[in-house]
């Protein structure tokens, strides 16, 4: 009786195992224009369900525990957490206003919101998974992106409207330092080594290269017009930036800082993610309702899979490293 019982828990812990490894394979996708959450199946790219958020979700990420995925409606001010194993609503944060862009610090102890709309950065406390508010930042105009130095102490902000790129203190809501870097700024990233950081310049066909110590730019990496956003390929040295104008996806070696590779994407390509293995990189295609699934060996297109109405941000827990 003793071992029956054995074998029917091992075999239930299996069957478990196997359920969590299906479930595990969902992709979360924001149709912006459409205010809706969309589940793909990241083997097949079936359409699993979408459902209704606050008007204009754009970006998204993982809580620091990886039990959440935090869906940032903008329009809608509010935060939607979702089961990243099967993108269920777990809860909903309602004060949060026009929540752009958001981010933590690598300490976790720092969430910063971008207020696009509202010209401002707004800087909370992140304790036991609760927001508690410490500073309102105005920063004209158009605040988007967020990058953090490895130690947690600034938050650097593309400006869209102003063309400049700020530097804040996480602990006093002073602006450090502004620079001027380009038309339309958008994704910004910190180099593994924590010297530069990268910034996309969508107004051109540049990323622009930062010293955030001195405030000084050293350089400019020559990719495709409407450089737009970033994602680590996972190997603490190249990076993928997406050039939304020209329609490709460049390999960014940020230990060189050289363009070393250009994959030909459609449709807009925005932002990105990257399974765990590195093979395939999944990438919101916004101009045409499409998210294209790309084969990273081949820098190919091998599957693009209709979803809503601008598709933005797009996640799935099962990723490579952001580093």
């Amino acid at each position: 009786m003793l071992r029956r019982i054995r074998k029917l828990f091992v075999t239930a812990l299996c069957l478990l195992s196997a359920v969590q490894a299906a479930q595990a394979n969902v992709v979360v996708v924001l149709n912006s224009r459409d205010a809706t959450v969309q589940l793909l199946d990241q083997k097949t790219g079936a359409d699993n369900g979408t459902f209704a958020v606050g008007k204009e979700p754009h970006h998204l990420m993982a809580t620091p525990d990886n039990k959440s995925v935090i869906v940032a409606s903008s329009v809608g001010n509010e935060l939607i957490f979702l089961d990243p194993i099967n993108g269920k609503v777990q809860r909903r944060v309602t004060d949060v206003l026009d929540p752009y862009q958001i981010g933590f610090s690598p300490d976790q102890k720092w969430f910063v919101s971008t207020a696009l709309r509202l010209d401002r950065v707004d800087i909370y406390q992140y304790v036991n998974g609760n927001f508690v508010l410490s500073r309102r930042v105005p920063l004209p105009r158009m605040p988007s992106h967020i990058a953090f130095d490895a130690a947690s102490t600034t938050a650097f902000i593309t400006r869209q409207g102003s063309d400049q790129v700020s530097a804040i203190d996480l602990k006093t809501g002073a602006v450090k330092w502004t620079l001027a870097v380009g038309k339309l700024p958008a994704g910004i990233t910190m180099t593994p080594d924590d010297k530069y950081l990268l910034v996309g310049i969508m107004g051109s066909d540049y990323v622009e290269v930062i010293d955030w110590r001195t405030a000084k730019s050293v350089k400019r990496i020559k990719t495709g017009n409407g450089a737009h956003n970033f994602r680590a390929v996972g190997d603490k040295r190249h990076v993928f930036v997406s050039n939304r104008v020209q329609n490709s996806i460049n390999i960014i070696d940020q230990v060189t800082l050289e363009n070393v590779g250009m994959i030909p994407v459609p449709g807009g390509p925005d932002c990105m993610e990257l399974s765990a293995d590195g093979k395939t990189l999944w990438v919101t295609q916004r101009w045409i309702k499409k998210v294209a699934v790309i084969d990273v060996a081949s820098r190919k297109v091998i599957k693009m899979i209709p979803v809503g109405r601008s598709p933005h941000g797009v996640f799935f827990a099962n990723s490579a490293p952001r580093m």
